[in-house]
């Protein structure tokens, strides 16, 4: 079978909600404190909820700029391209760019939905959430089909609802949630919780086979490498966000507690993954007796099990094997990442999604199947396509439309 290399799967990208979504969306009983677009005096339209006032970073809508115009201040709708809102004018960018499908993350909301943790009304976060979810499914991702992957989002504050919101979502077809790389900055349980806070939502994801997607930033925080370092040395190190959540998954016990559960590190990249995959097997087999005796490094805290950590209590060090447990359950994702590339026989090409970051500032739009097909070229077709569409397809279960109806894409011209 010959293998179609010319289009990808995004599998982050980023939404700038249209004004009417909660007006629309919404019960009517909540429409009146709704979170609505208000334009300012200087003709900048901010989002109004309860007493935020919350602009958009110029930075998240940089689609159609030069980058010498790419700055983080507060930007209007009338100021960025259409494709930023509107699925259809979305799609024809999609088009010109060789993106088969997208799914994309909240811009409003944040990353997770945080704004509406930190609501006061949580009757109104609730509503709004599921508003969020009905939209995403029934308007943006319908206006295009076989374009849109759907992410939906859930209630932080209550795993038992958030679980119902994900059966409520699953069933209507959605293999995607979001959730936090870090939830402990939120001011929520880790996820090693030891009175297992989040095993509600996580039993959930598994039974509807839906996979949960943390994007880099969803703890609303920047990893500060020390008080007075600057931004850009901290943002370029801000894979070490996605590292930890990586190995806090993957030593936490969730996927011994969940076998079938999945998750994607979106917007991580994957150069570090062979390092700390490596040094987690070197972690394991130097210090796996002592943890399995229930020993503490600092006698002074007590044994492992009287501190609640939960993944000594939950998986068997002596037998552990972490690469096969990463292979089930983790799944890398990329924009442009060289050395992760050339080394993904070492992570494995069956755990490798590409993105393209629509419409932010690392976005490799217009050029993303350009550069795809340059930097994947000295790889295997089959393995090209796993990590194009292919491995996309198979973790969300989506079947993309057919590239034989769509317009050639500018690469192809």
């Amino acid at each position: 079978m010959t293998l179609n290399l010319d289009w990808l799967i995004s599998v982050d990208d980023h939404i700038i909600e249209p004004g009417h979504l909660w007006e629309k969306w919404l019960p009517s009983g909540f429409r009146d404190r709704a979170p609505r677009l208000v334009t300012g005096d200087d003709g900048v339209e901010a989002w109004h909820y309860e007493d935020k006032r919350i602009t958009t970073n110029g930075l998240s809508a940089t689609v159609g700029k030069d980058r010498s115009q790419f700055s983080p201040e507060p930007l209007g709708y009338k100021d960025m391209t259409p494709g930023c809102y509107d699925p259809l004018a979305r799609v024809e960018d999609m088009n010109q760019a060789g993106i088969l499908a997208s799914l994309s993350f909240p811009t409003f909301p944040r990353f997770c939905g945080q704004i509406f943790y930190e609501a006061k009304d949580k009757d109104l976060a609730l509503a709004c959430v599921k508003a969020y979810n009905d939209w995403m499914i029934d308007e943006w991702s319908a206006s295009a089909p076989g374009r849109y992957i759907p992410l939906t989002l859930i209630p932080l504050w209550d795993p038992e609802g958030a679980a119902t919101e994900v059966r409520r979502v699953a069933a209507r077809g959605v293999t995607a949630v979001a959730f936090s790389e870090n939830p402990e900055p939120l001011g929520l349980p880790t996820i090693n919780d030891p009175n297992r806070y989040w095993d509600p939502f996580f039993r959930a994801a598994e039974e509807c086979g839906v996979v949960v997607c943390m994007h880099v930033g969803s703890s609303s925080q920047i990893p500060k490498i020390n008080s007075n370092t600057s931004f850009m040395a901290n943002l370029a190190w801000g894979a070490v966000r996605t590292s930890g959540t990586m190995l806090d998954w993957l030593f936490s016990g969730t996927f011994v507690r969940f076998p079938k559960l999945k998750i994607a590190l979106s917007e991580g990249n994957i150069g570090w993954m062979p390092y700390f995959l490596e040094r987690a097997e070197q972690v394991i087999d130097k210090q796996r007796f002592w943890v399995e005796r229930g020993v503490d490094f600092d006698p002074n805290k007590g044994s492992a099990q009287e501190r609640g950590d939960a993944g000594a209590q939950s998986i068997d060090y002596l037998n552990f094997d972490i690469r096969q447990t990463f292979r089930d359950h983790v799944y890398g994702c990329f924009i442009d990442d060289i050395a992760g590339v050339r080394n993904i026989d070492l992570i494995g090409e069956d755990n490798v999604m590409i993105e393209v970051d629509y419409p932010h500032s690392d976005t490799t739009w217009p050029d993303s199947m350009k550069l795809a097909a340059d930097r994947l070229s000295g790889l295997p077709a089959e393995t090209q396509y796993k990590v194009l569409r292919g491995n996309a397809e198979s973790l969300f279960r989506f079947t993309p439309a057919d590239p034989a109806t769509l317009p050639t894409p500018a690469h192809l011209v």
